[in-house]
């Protein structure tokens, strides 16, 4: 595998077809995405979420990915790491992703911050079941950035590269890293012909 895609939930991704990536690369994703996309890989830790793909039976016919727990037990043909990382959805797939080695990693709606100037729920999916509301205050994002730089710097091999909007937040910790840069999303669906 030479390109693979990690997809986050936050806002910046919201107007990219994610069908368009496919003859390019193995996808990625998180959480709620199985309800509108059919990833290559769906990564999701949260006891809610994994607890509702399952009432969906989605791991069925899809590839799921999440963290031993004994909630989990009962339910069916679940992929489950041998150990918990202990991290949120967003950087587990990025590890999993950097596990199976491609050259290249593009990463989409790793937003980091909120909206509305930093103070906002940032996610395509909130206002919806297992999700906050889109005005309840921004998720901490320090967690997420330390997870994600410390998989990069795990993988020097591999390039990643941060898809991102205009106004998206750049964090020093990871522009830092060689192996590691960012491109606006116009640039990047130029260079995919989308």
């Amino acid at each position: 595998m030479t390109t693979a895609f990690v997809i986050g939930n936050g806002k910046s991704r919201q107007h990219l077809d994610l069908n368009t990536l496919r003859p390019h690369g193995k996808i990625y994703a998180c959480n709620a995405v199985y309800r509108t996309f059919e990833p290559d890989y769906l990564v999701a830790v949260d006891t809610k979420m994994v607890s509702e793909i399952d009432r969906h039976k989605w791991q069925h016919t899809h590839e799921v990915w999440t963290n031993p727990n004994k909630i989990f037990e009962k339910m069916h043909k679940l992929n489950f790491f041998e150990e918990s990382l202990g991290w949120s959805s967003g950087p587990t797939a990025l590890w999993l992703a950097s596990q199976h080695g491609p050259k290249q990693i593009f990463i989409l709606g790793f937003d980091y911050t909120g909206k509305d100037g930093g103070n906002h729920f940032n996610n395509i999916y909130a206002d919806t079941e297992n999700y906050k509301k889109s005005m309840d205050g921004a998720t901490y994002h320090g967690n997420w950035l330390k997870q994600t730089a410390t998989t990069i710097k795990e993988h020097p091999r591999i390039n990643y590269t941060r898809v991102i909007a205009i106004d998206n937040f750049c964090p020093e910790e990871l522009n830092i890293l060689s192996n590691y840069n960012t491109m606006e999303m116009q640039h990047f669906l130029k260079i995919f012909a989308i």
